[in-house]
């Protein structure tokens, strides 16, 4: 399995609609103001948060179970920032929603020094 290219994307998100909503180019400005930079990428695609976060804590000693969240477990936020606590974890929703190809193999990291999250397929 070959790691997929940047044209690769490109292609499938105009071509078939992997990802919506689709920004072709890197973008890191708009206007005067400097962005956190989201857009595909040299074999990747930069995602962006929305204002939506799970926020996990362990206040009740709950085991985390992927498949089945406890629901004391975490604290909905809806804002610009999320602050995470100590011993804590965040989940947070991207803008953009992705169909992508059951052929295809996905890693997704979080990119700290930028603060943002980085997409690429292989």
């Amino acid at each position: 399995m070959a790691i997929k290219s940047d044209g690769w994307i490109r292609r499938m998100s105009e071509q078939q609609g992997m990802i919506s909503p689709y920004e072709p180019g890197q973008v890191r400005t708009s206007g005067d103001k400097k962005l956190i930079s989201y857009g595909t990428s040299s074999y990747g695609y930069d995602v962006r948060c929305s204002d939506e976060f799970k926020v996990f804590t362990n206040i009740h000693s709950a085991t985390v179970d992927p498949k089945a969240f406890d629901e004391n477990s975490f604290v909905d936020v809806k804002s610009d920032v999320c602050v995470i606590p100590p011993n804590s974890f965040a989940l947070a929703r991207t803008i953009e929603y992705f169909k992508i190809p059951r052929s295809v193999l996905t890693i997704c990291w979080v990119n700290q020094p930028m603060l943002g999250v980085e997409l690429s397929s292989m």
